[in-house]
């Protein structure tokens, strides 16, 4: 058994990252992953720095270990290709709104009706049944929607902003191939497929609210909401005489440690403020504001080595190039490069985590629109003929080097 899910196949409708980051992962454990895609292939193919059209370094980032059908399902035929396939797979993953596939005549009763045994997975935006089901949905929206922005703005900065980064979607596939693989392991003790819904905006309220209830968390509220050190304005990265230090001191002996070695106990011990874990965490702000001026003191390296020598958690604040460089990432192996059929070397990263037996790694590299579209067809029982007039009609596309 070469991987945890040898066996299994997948039907991937999703696009953007949210769904296909899941796939990659699922893939990468030995999943027969499908890739599902329009005519035209998903558009994120274009998204970023790419060698050839369609195949950006971003996209193929999270499309490894995957096959691809390039198939019209708003035609009679691609809607016959894909219930085919369906009687053949696992899990059917999409991330359209419901309505969308219930259009195509691709919902759950159509689907569980070829296949009972199938987990039919809606990654969603929003859940059923409330007043923002049946609204569009991207990551910024997910933030604006749950409040993050916002945390921003009341740990100090002077308006609301989006993390820099798709944190909703890489968050939410990991939710969505969790989901999946509990899906499975329900299948296989009952022997019975199932819907499930993955919203996003309920699933991010979760982890927003999981750290910033506060007092609301009784009934009735007995305090403010927020995690009050999550929102002080002074956490951030310390400036040094020549960087930037991230560090923690979390526990009380920690922070008279830390005021003792710069020659200042008395700014922590005999500071009643800081009596208690709950006043301190009450005025951790201020704690925060006396270390940001002791650390202009020295520099990124001093501090390392004395918060280290004092068991502080600390680490240096690296820019995107020092942790395409980053020492640790290349002693663990953390990339790889790899030469890909048609795009070159790459750099590709490693799944991060490690397995005694059945390791999870790239399966094949990320296919280019409609490549293994023939192959797909041909397991599931069209004749070669039947083929040709597919594609003669516009219902399949087969990529091919010269096309």
């Amino acid at each position: 058994m070469d991987g945890a899910l040898t066996g299994v196949r997948i039907l991937d409708l999703s696009a953007v990252l949210m769904g296909p980051f899941a796939t990659q992962m699922l893939g990468d454990m030995g999943a027969d992953v499908i890739k599902i895609e329009p005519l035209g292939g998903d558009r994120t193919r274009h998204n970023g720095i790419s060698r050839n059209p369609g195949m950006s370094g971003w996209f193929m980032g999270f499309n490894r270990s995957k096959r691809s059908l390039a198939v019209d399902l708003k035609s009679p035929q691609g809607r016959e290709v894909m219930l085919r396939l369906v009687a053949t797979a696992d899990v059917l993953l999409y991330n359209v709104r419901p309505d969308a596939m219930d259009r195509l005549g691709l919902g759950y009763a159509e689907v569980s009706a070829v296949n009972p045994k199938i987990l039919y997975v809606g990654a969603l935006g929003f859940g059923r049944g409330g007043p923002y089901s049946g609204l569009a949905a991207f990551d910024d929206l997910i933030q604006a929607a749950t409040g993050m922005p916002w945390l921003f703005y009341f740990a100090g900065a002077s308006e609301p902003r989006f993390c820099p980064t798709p944190i909703v979607d890489r968050l939410m596939g990991t939710q969505v191939a969790m989901n999946i693989l509990g899906g499975l392991m329900a299948r296989q003790r009952t022997g019975r497929g199932q819907q499930i819904d993955v919203p996003m905006f309920e699933t991010m309220a979760q982890i927003m609210l999981g750290d910033h209830l506060g007092g609301e968390a009784f009934e009735p509220s007995i305090g403010p909401w927020g995690y009050r050190r999550m929102l002080a304005p002074e956490r951030r990265p310390y400036r040094t005489q020549d960087g930037f230090v991230a560090a923690l001191p979390y526990y009380a002996e920690q922070w008279s440690r830390f005021f003792a070695a710069v020659g200042r106990s008395h700014l922590y011990d005999d500071d009643p403020r800081f009596a208690t874990p709950a006043l301190q965490l009450q005025n951790v702000n201020e704690l925060y504001a006396m270390v940001a001026e002791i650390m202009l003191e020295r520099t990124t390296d001093d501090w390392l080595a004395l918060f280290r020598e004092l068991d502080i958690p600390s680490m240096v604040v690296s820019s995107i190039p020092d942790l395409i460089e980053n020492p640790h990432l290349e002693a663990v192996g953390f990339f790889e490069e790899v030469d890909h059929p048609t795009e070159g070397r790459m750099r590709q990263i490693r799944t991060p985590s490690r397995w005694s037996d059945t390791q999870p790694h790239a399966r094949r590299p990320a296919p280019h629109a409609g490549q293994q579209s023939r192959e797909i067809l041909e397991e599931i029982g069209y004749r070669a003929d039947e083929i040709e007039s597919l594609l003669a009609s516009d219902v399949i596309r087969q990529w091919s080097p010269a096309s």
